[in-house]
């Protein structure tokens, strides 16, 4: 029986501006989150993928492969609005299960559309609405499965613009037929396939030959069962990602390359994160900052206080920890820095402290009308005078795992106007930024 559709975006970043700037049309484009010589990309095009090369490749490597690539400065607004474009369609066609990534959707299959002919179809009804409603650029993938696990593993084996269906009856026929090797499953990493190896489990035969126990007691958790519930086409419901963090961090260009604007970074970084905090509903109950410095050496600090929202809080916190900096890295220039806020609680779990309560209750308020002046008037409107002078940096970054609200990070400069919300996305814990750690120089 097929349940699940997966979509995924081909060259996302790089289809996106292929497909707002014709001239970019049919030629080798390099997407990266800074113009300079020494940043590694993001995205690049298919045309540039034809040319061997790939994501994370340093803007003068490309150059060296490819003359004539043509680079462009990241537009995280512009790939965020398309994909709220995108899921809509989708969705008039389909229900969107979930949202996997910003390049990546789950579909749910029931009913006429769990029929292979009625579900191959319908792929290509969403093609087809995608050229029309959006545009050709935006070329897709796309997997079916019995469940998301087989589609998602099915949307990778054909790119560009592939169509491949696993129904349980093919599994695992179909699988070894086509070469899918251990690695190409979602879950299998390179240490889990060492360890896979190890126990005699070299290929999608043996994998699939294996007891329920025996992956369980591999993998040396409940993940091991799952997984092999996924690959023989079960349903079991994968585990929801835990908030544990909410951060961020930034390369300083070389002109902030010292301790003033470095911590006055810090204190943009930690309101950006404190305003994320009170959006999704949650107290921190301990502060992590993060310096990285020009000699590849690094330090971080930790404080531990009673779960709050308050900025102001926050930000005794952080300059305390900066005042914790060894003697021995006073001197040292600053290349990246970085603020974690940490121990979540939700806000339905959160209790006043008794001595603090009224004083709580008003820097609410306080934050509240803060936080809705910068969604209504733009970011920095209002902000604490830490932040003084580094209001223009730390702009959105898109992760794998989390999708950024433009509404509480940042203005569409492109429309000089901040953008109107949709249905509210699906988010996760912050992951690691898409974006590589650049060196301007």
């Amino acid at each position: 029986m097929l349940r699940a559709l997966a979509i995924d975006f081909n060259s996302y970043f790089a289809s996106v501006e292929q497909q707002e700037r014709p001239e970019l049309r049919g030629k080798p484009v390099l997407v990266v989150p800074v113009l300079a010589e020494t940043t590694g990309s993001i995205a690049v095009s298919l045309e540039a993928k034809q040319l061997g090369l790939k994501r994370n490749i340093r803007i003068a490597e490309a150059r060296q492969l490819c003359p004539d690539i043509v680079v462009v400065e990241a537009r995280p607004e512009v790939y965020i609005r398309y994909h709220r474009q995108l899921k809509d369609i989708v969705e008039t066609l389909a229900p969107v299960k979930k949202v996997q990534s910003i390049d990546e959707l789950e579909c749910e299959l029931s009913g006429s559309l769990a029929v292979p002919a009625r579900a191959l179809a319908l792929a290509g009804e969403i093609r087809a609405k995608i050229v029309r409603e959006v545009g050709p650029c935006l070329r897709c993938s796309i997997g079916i499965g019995p469940n998301w696990f087989i589609a998602k593993l099915a949307s990778d084996l054909e790119k560009p613009d592939g169509l491949v269906l696993f129904d349980e009856a093919d599994l695992p026929g179909k699988l070894i037929e086509r070469n899918v090797q251990l690695g190409d499953f979602t879950g299998i990493g390179p240490n889990m396939e060492q360890r896979l190896r190890a126990a005699g489990i070299t290929d999608v035969a043996s994998l699939y030959a294996v007891s329920n126990d025996r992956l369980r007691r591999i993998w040396g958790s409940v993940e091991g069962a799952r997984f092999h519930d996924w690959l023989h086409g079960g349903l079991q419901e994968r585990e929801a990602t835990k908030h544990d963090t909410i951060g961020h961090s930034h390369v300083l260009p070389p002109e902030k390359r010292n301790a003033a604007d470095a911590i006055a970074v810090l204190h943009r970084l930690l309101q950006k994160a404190a305003m994320r905090l009170r959006h999704e509903g949650y107290y921190a109950g301990g502060l992590q900052l993060s310096v990285g410095y020009r000699d590849d050496t690094d330090w971080s600090e930790d404080l531990q206080f009673n779960e709050t929202q308050d900025t102001i809080h926050f930000t005794h916190a952080l300059n305390e920890l900066w005042s914790r900096r060894p003697r021995a890295h006073l001197a040292k220039a600053p290349k990246q820095v970085g603020v974690i806020l940490h121990r979540l609680l939700a806000s339905n779990l959160h209790t006043a402290d008794l001595f603090e309560k009224s004083k709580e209750e008003s820097r609410t308020k306080l934050f509240t009308a803060v936080d809705t002046l910068n969604k209504a008037l733009g970011k920095n409107s209002v902000y604490f005078g830490g932040a003084h002078g580094a209001t223009n940096y730390a702009p959105m970054r898109i992760a794998f795992t989390r999708i950024p609200e433009p509404e509480i990070e940042e203005i569409d400069p492109s429309l000089g106007r901040r953008v109107k919300p949709k249905k509210a996305e699906q988010k996760t814990a912050e992951g690691e930024d898409v974006f590589p750690p650049d060196e301007p120089q």
